[in-house]
């Protein structure tokens, strides 16, 4: 093995370590599922977390609007610029707590395995968004996709500000 296989093996295991870490809830979640299901949603993780890791564009479709980068942070503060054109309440804080807990900042993030799943609706994206409340809460001037992390990260916030009065008052699944 060459040192710069080494060298990438050795950060996607971090990256994937962090990602644990910082999502604790999500880790605590898929210990308690069955064992068949928790072997698919790891190996969907790992797979996203490589794509997402060795790309040094990315592949999602939020662009570089007003020198936002085309990352997490770049994707909040973007979100947060059409949230405030809207009247959307919400923070740079409110919004990444609630993103690391939910998706631990993956927008390939994908439950398959909950009741929404069950039903034919999985939870997708940063904030784990189902189509139907996407489809209700998506905000103009953002994609039509819920797995564009702008638009997921917006309508998302838009939802619980007509539910909770913020983002911010969120601490739990939503």
């Amino acid at each position: 093995m060459t040192t710069i296989n080494r060298t990438r093996i050795a950060r996607l295991r971090t990256i994937g370590l962090t990602g644990l870490v910082t999502t604790g809830a999500a880790a605590a979640a898929l210990t308690l599922m069955p064992a068949n299901a928790q072997a698919a949603e790891m190996t969907q993780a790992h797979t996203s977390t490589a794509v997402t890791a060795s790309s040094s564009g990315s592949s999602h479709t939020a662009s570089q609007k007003g020198g936002y980068g085309n990352n997490l942070d770049g994707w909040i503060k973007q979100s947060l610029q059409v949230m405030k054109s809207k009247g959307i309440p919400g923070s740079y804080d409110g919004l990444k707590r609630n993103i690391m807990r939910e998706s631990g900042g993956n927008p390939s993030a994908q439950n398959n395995w909950d009741v929404n799943a069950q039903k034919g609706t999985p939870s997708k994206g940063l904030l784990q968004v189902i189509d139907p409340t996407f489809n209700a809460y998506h905000v103009a001037g953002t994609s039509g996709s819920v797995t564009d992390p702008v638009a997921n990260i917006t309508a998302a916030a838009n939802y619980a500000a007509h539910r909770y009065g913020s983002i911010d008052n969120v601490n739990s699944a939503y």
